[in-house]
């Protein structure tokens, strides 16, 4: 039987985004009505315009990276803190991220992405420059657990 805390569902859907070419499986964990919420972005809502926006990312080539350094629930609530990469090519942009989900029923209702857009513009610069010069290409987060050694904080 598949465990369905709120914790396990959200590592399920990361593991479905970090390892998927088509996302599907990790959409299956995304209620009807999902709220997505990404910090500078506009709000997305229902899983058909969340899918839709999976699928023009890898459309234009993206691939993803997503290292969990923590995660914790309060009920329903599951909140993560990691280090995404978003590549194109040689362009590596690196970038420590929080995310929240609520979960019910198995599924994510509200996912929201919470980020430093400074941040963003330094990964970019320096992903850019790595393009260039190799040797300053971000380099995977060392430390990283895979999301079953990952620490646990809900009464699972």
């Amino acid at each position: 039987m598949t465990d369905s805390t709120p914790t396990a569902v959200v590592e399920r859907f990361i593991d479905h985004l970090r390892t998927a070419t088509d996302n599907d499986a990790a959409v299956g964990l995304l209620a009807e009505d999902v709220v997505y919420e990404n910090s500078w972005m506009p709000t997305v809502r229902g899983r058909k315009r969340v899918h839709k926006l999976f699928q023009a990312l890898l459309k234009i080539g993206t691939e993803v990276e997503m290292h969990v350094h923590a995660i914790s629930a309060d009920g329903p609530t599951v909140l993560t803190e990691r280090t995404d990469v978003l590549q194109w090519g040689r362009l590596r942009v690196q970038f420590w991220i929080c995310g929240r989900f609520d979960v019910h029923d198995g599924q994510i209702e509200v996912w929201r992405e919470y980020y430093d857009p400074l941040a963003i513009l330094v990964a970019t610069v320096r992903g850019l420059l790595g393009t260039v010069v190799p040797v300053d290409r971000a380099k995977r987060p060392f430390a990283v657990r895979a999301s079953s050694e990952l620490v646990r904080n809900d009464p699972a």
